[in-house]
């Protein structure tokens, strides 16, 4: 016989993901979305008028990243629901999807920013400079403060740093748009305006596939980072009266909850007398101190009943 022990609510043990990392920071990113959705009318209106491909380049960034904001806020929504019989977590997932659906969103800006700034690089344009340096700055200002606002959330959310990032990214084009235009303004060089919007591009795509491939291991229930599994198989096993450890696993729902399963064998002489509940508390004890995993589901055995499964499943 095994005894299970998992630390949640909800129908079937589920946990309930109303307390998800990025929830904490819903108005936050509220305000950076508002912050946004003005520097874009901004740029936008900048770019007609002085012609700048850079400014246009960044109102484009801009554009999907009040796309990515909104998507986080939807995410977090969903992520509050309850847990179901059906979706034991709920909808806390609902982040990482929007962690990888912001992913997706910049990678496809900085393809066309890519684009346009060779165009630009072969036909370059002239620009209104001291127009652009006056939107630029707007920018770079507006962007500076949502990135004080959402900077504390993205160390602690995957959902809050996809939005942190791509409002860095902006913060970065808005200053390559100054610069640009100041060296137009002192030396003439129109490329520099095509030359700022690749740089803006370079700096998107590394940090988005960071974004993106950690995303991709929550999905792949890898281990979470920084959880060393040897570590784990070591601080139980050397528990008092553990006598083996099989079928552990350790992966993350969602930013902030990660969760952990496995069967531990236990000797018969302990378990008589201690009872389940001591060596179950003491295991709790264990992950939660030790590496931050507080919902934990263990099965415990006595010797030889891992053999005895390996046969009912053959």
């Amino acid at each position: 016989m095994g005894a299970g022990h998992s630390h949640g609510h909800g129908p079937a043990g589920a946990t309930h993901p109303a307390g998800t990392a990025g929830a904490a920071y819903r108005g936050r990113l509220r305000i950076a979305l508002a912050i946004t959705l003005l520097v874009l009318a901004t740029e936008v209106a900048g770019s007609l008028v002085t012609g700048s491909l850079a400014l246009l380049a960044d109102a484009g960034h801009i554009a999907t990243d009040a796309a990515g904001l909104a998507m986080a806020l939807v995410a977090i929504h969903f992520a509050a629901r309850p847990p179901s019989e059906r979706r034991t977590f709920g909808y806390a997932r609902a982040e990482i999807l929007a962690a990888v659906g912001n992913a997706v969103l910049l990678f496809g800006v900085g393809g066309f920013i890519f684009y346009e700034g060779v165009r630009r690089l072969i036909t370059p344009h002239t620009i209104h400079g001291q127009a652009t340096v006056v939107f630029g700055l707007i920018g770079l200002v507006a962007n500076s403060v949502s990135l004080v606002i959402l900077l504390r959330g993205q160390r602690e959310s995957l959902n809050v740093r996809a939005a942190f990032l791509e409002v860095m990214a902006d913060a970065f084009g808005s200053l390559a748009v100054v610069v640009a235009a100041v060296i137009f303004l002192t030396t003439g060089w129109r490329q520099a305006d095509a030359v700022a919007s690749l740089l803006i591009g370079a700096l998107i795509v590394p940090r988005t596939w960071r974004l993106l491939r950690e995303a991709v291991d929550i999905l792949l229930e890898a281990a979470p980072k920084g959880v060393d599994m040897g570590q784990v198989r070591r601080h139980i096993e050397e528990l008092k009266g553990v006598e083996g450890l099989h079928d552990l696993h350790v992966w993350t729902i969602t930013s902030g909850l990660p969760v952990l399963s496995a069967h531990v064998v236990v000797s018969q002489d302990v378990l008589e007398a201690v009872g389940y509940e001591k060596i179950l508390h003491d295991l709790q004890g264990c992950l939660g101190t030790h590496f931050d995993v507080e919902h934990c589901t263990f099965q415990l055995e006595p010797v030889g009943h891992a053999e005895h499964e390996a046969r009912l499943c053959h």
